[in-house]
């Protein structure tokens, strides 16, 4: 069983940084893909940008040339750097999992983005 712990939330004011940063430990075996959800009040969970073992990255149009998604291997580690935040980016992020292409996501416990001024 893979467990992630997301951590790096807050509250930021608008135009701000942060970094969100996910571990996995456990039976983690091999990695198809890393990636990064949020959910804001009252809206459906959403994908925001994804990584695969290959390197390629995918992102939500809303977030693209303001986050930036990347991984360390050896750490097991993902990372969500997220610039220029706005208000509509507050959410719970929470940090997910594929094993294999077919594996049901393993998700983190989340961690509350705020940004607000």
């Amino acid at each position: 069983q893979v467990q992630l712990v997301e951590s790096g939330g807050g509250l930021v004011q608008p135009g701000g940084s942060l970094r969100l940063s996910c571990a996995a430990s456990g039976s983690i075996g091999t990695i198809y893909a890393q990636g990064w959800y949020r959910q804001a009040p009252g809206k459906q969970r959403e994908l925001v940008a994804l990584v695969t073992s290959g390197g390629s990255t995918n992102y939500a149009d809303s977030v693209k040339g303001r986050f930036t998604i990347s991984r360390d291997n050896a750490k097991n580690t993902v990372y969500l750097q997220m610039d220029s935040l706005k208000p509509e980016d507050t959410a719970v992020y929470y940090c997910t999992l594929r094993a294999r292409p077919t594996s049901p996501l393993a998700w983190g416990q989340g961690t509350q983005v705020t940004v607000s001024s």
